[in-house]
This record gives structure tokens, C-alpha cells and sequence, in this order.
């Protein structure tokens, strides 16, 4: 049911707002969640969220956040008693499940739930998180490969439009209008595919 929820998503978005509900309703002790990514430097942005306080408590300066770095699961039992994690307990959470999704040398994407109780992630709910985000992955895989597959027909259909119109504009055969499409995208520093839609839109009106 799950996985099914997920693979049935069509955008990266919808995916990341499909895997914080689903943490809410599968893990169990969980009663928030979200999905942020963080950037060396202690840059943090929420990208999905169940509710305002995930998007509130979410710190970049928390530590749990720099062990991901190291170990794809981190588990805070309790808050209050953990060092640098006492900002939690200001917004009435004090246990947390954080989950790496995905990584490289600059950036980590992680699934996190939350719950207002001391130690309310076992190793239950751990097995199921890791479960959960394994799914999520290969979900959000799936999906930014199909979008950016829709992306690459749509600009190739639009630089082919804007092509045929050159041609009829100018007078030249194909190869000569779609040079002519390359020149002027170097020329103005602008993308073929912003060009291109530039032209269509022109020629309708």
C-alpha cells in the first residue's frame, strides 16, 4: 500500500509530501515529520512537512543533523537529556528518527519523524523508517527520471517549433535554421530551450 502510494506519485514534490504523511501513519510513536535538505555549512531548507511545528524545530545547528553526514539513521531518545538538543523540548518534541535519503559531498536529503514522548523510537520503528525510505528513494528516483524525461520531449518539440518558423521566416532548410537557432542562443547567452519557447510564443501572438 505504501509503495504503491508512492510509485503513484508524479513529481519529486508529491513524493516528499507522500513519504511525511506516511511516516506519521506507519512508524510507530511518530506524530510529525518532515524532509529537509541540508548543505555543508549548516544550510537547512524543510521541503515537506506534516505540520508547522516540524518546519519550526527543524535547526540546521541540531546535532542529530551533522551525524548524518556519518551513519544513514540517527535516533535521539529524549531531548532534554541529549547535549545541543534541548531546542527541541521548545517546541514540545523530544524524541527523534532521522533517516538519510540520499547524499553526495555537498548535500543530504533525510527523512525525520518526531514525537512529543521521551523514547518513543524503537527498534521497530527504525526497521520500518529504513524500510520506509529505502521506498522513498527508488520512488523519488523513479519520478525525477519521468520528469525529466517529459522536460527533454517538451524541449525538443519546442526547438523543433521554433525551428520550423525560422525556416519559414527566413527562407532556409532545417540545418540552417536550427544553426541560426544556436548562434543566437550563444549570442545572448540564453538557453536554446528559453529561445526557442521566446520564438513560439512570438509567432502565436
Amino acid at each position: 500500500m505504501a509503495a504503491r502510494q508512492l510509485h503513484e506519485t508524479t513529481t519529486p514534490q508529491a513524493t516528499l509530501s507522500a513519504a511525511v504523511r506516511l511516516a506519521v501513519h506507519l512508524l510507530p510513536g511518530a506524530e510529525h515529520a518532515g524532509v529537509s535538505e541540508l548543505e555543508r555549512g549548516e544550510n537547512l531548507r524543510t521541503v515537506a512537512w506534516t505540520d508547522e511545528v516540524v518546519r519550526d524545530a527543524e535547526n540546521p545547528g541540531l546535532p542529530h543533523w551533522e551525524k548524518l553526514w556519518t551513519s544513514p539513521v540517527v535516533r535521539v531518545a529524549d531531548g532534554n537529556g541529549t547535549p545541543g538538543q534541548g531546542a527541541l523540548s521548545g517546541h514540545g518534541l523530544r524524541s527523534v528518527l532521522s533517516m538519510r535519503l540520499r547524499s553526495d559531498k555537498r548535500r543530504l536529503t533525510a527523512l525525520t519523524a518526531y514525537s512529543r514522548d521521551p523514547h518513543a523510537f524503537d527498534e521497530t520503528a527504525t526497521r520500518l523508517g529504513r524500510l520506509l525510505t529505502t521506498h522513498v528513494s527508488l520512488a523519488l528516483n523513479s519520478v525525477t527520471v519521468r520528469e525529466q524525461l517529459t522536460e527533454a520531449m517538451h524541449t525538443r518539440d519546442l526547438i523543433g517549433q521554433a525551428t520550423g518558423i525560422l525556416m519559414e521566416r527566413l527562407d532556409i532548410d532545417a540545418a540552417a535554421a536550427f544553426e541560426s537557432l544556436v548562434r543566437a542562443s550563444q549570442r545572448e547567452n540564453t538557453k536554446l530551450r528559453d529561445l526557442a519557447r521566446r520564438i513560439v510564443r512570438s509567432a502565436d501572438g
